[in-house]
């Protein structure tokens, strides 16, 4: 008899166990290394990789950025090791990911931008192709992190472009860096306004909840989240539920909402409503990155960020700070930004602002790249005298 195994449940392991679909592994486990988990096709999931060739067009017949394994461009920031892409030539544009997300979600839009400027795309630390660093994320960590990278790596005025939470990160880097930001564009954009935070849902810290309570509830968190992280890390569960309603079901159940938050967040659940670019590209750009070291750790401890619900960091404080013009290419489909009138609320809030809707989920620039590509040149090019 075949003896029980326990460490695919360790965080930091080279190990994990994936569900058998084969007959001879049905309805057991078989343990592989996290990397072959990640970037070898022949794992028994019913759908296969990317192979690391390259992927020259997609369903759109868009040009795509080419996929690499190993990435592109490194650079030391902090003694971390942060991964970003550089194609073209002139005016710079900076573009930035969101939550779990990568510079390789820029793939349709790289390619096009490139052919009028010099681009770049970021990966955030802890995210994508950068070092999964075991530090306390916080919003500042990335301002600094644009910061730097715009004074160290692009070296001149630029325009930044960032997708939800890489949008409000954008948005804290100009208010930083006012002269060397020349414009902003946001797609559906995280960040929420100081009167929509409530704050009567804090618990009392007592003895009792700070001793047991707390505790005890971390320990379910961590059980909870690494199990859903490993058993879900493949490529055909990725593949389903970025086409499912399955957010939808669980958002009923709140006692489960960390569990909602993790995959919700980690996958992109529910966030693509058209589903043609939902590629084995896409797939393979969310996989590689959860094999790096830490990544488990890492993903937990933003989640946890998240979740406390910060209220120092509001769109309202940072807007009033902002100085350059503004560019919103808002998705109107998106079920993670629930707040319709978040965009309209932004222009009037900030008039320095055009808004430029598309019927898509919450990552336009994947879903719709070329009514994207289109909107933001158009918008570039009003900027001549800025840039």
């Amino acid at each position: 008899m075949s003896t029980a195994r326990t460490d695919w449940l360790n965080p930091i392991g080279n190990r994990l166990a994936i569900p058998g679909r084969s007959n001879h592994f049905r309805g057991r486990w078989k343990l592989i290394s996290r990397r072959n988990f990640a970037v070898n096709r022949t794992v028994a999931t019913g759908t296969s990789v990317m192979t690391p060739s390259v992927v020259a067009e997609s369903s759109q017949g868009l040009q795509q950025l080419p996929f690499k394994p190993e990435g592109y461009n490194y650079w030391k920031w902090r003694s971390y090791r942060i991964h970003y892409v550089e194609k073209g030539e002139g005016f710079p544009i900076v573009l930035i990911h969101g939550f779990a997300s990568s510079s390789f979600h820029w793939r349709y839009n790289i390619p096009e931008l490139a052919k009028r400027y010099k681009v770049y795309a970021l990966d955030l630390l802890g995210f994508g192709w950068s070092e999964k660093a075991l530090i306390d994320y916080d919003a500042l960590i990335w301002r600094d992190q644009v910061v730097d990278f715009l004074k160290k790596i692009v070296k001149q005025p630029a325009v930044l472009v960032g997708n939800s939470l890489g949008g409000f990160t954008t948005l804290l880097a100009a208010a930083a860096l006012p002269d060397q930001v020349r414009g902003v564009s946001l797609l559906n954009s995280a960040g929420r306004f100081g009167d929509d935070i409530s704050t009567t849902d804090k618990t009392e810290d007592t003895a009792l909840h700070k001793f047991i309570v707390k505790p005890v509830e971390e320990i379910f968190q961590r059980v909870v989240v690494r199990s859903a992280f490993w058993i879900t890390m493949r490529p055909d569960q990725i593949e389903a539920v970025l086409k499912s309603g399955v957010c939808s079901f669980l958002a009923k159940f709140k006692p489960y909402i960390f569990l909602l938050f993790a995959r919700c967040i980690r996958n992109g659940w529910l966030v693509y409503r058209n589903h043609s670019n939902v590629d084995d590209y896409l797939i393979n750009s969310i996989l590689r990155p959860a094999a790096d070291p830490n990544a488990y750790e890492v993903y937990y401890r933003l989640l946890k960020q998240l979740m406390s619900n910060p209220t120092k960091y509001t769109l309202d404080s940072v807007l009033s700070q902002l100085s350059c013009p503004l560019l919103l290419l808002w998705g109107d489909l998106d079920p993670w930004v629930h707040d319709r009138a978040k965009p309209n609320q932004i222009k009037d809030f900030y008039p320095n602002t055009s808004l430029v809707n598309f019927q898509a989920g919450h990552y336009p620039q994947d879903e719709v790249p070329e009514q994207v590509n289109k909107a933001l040149l158009d918008w570039l090019s009003t900027l001549a005298s800025e840039i």
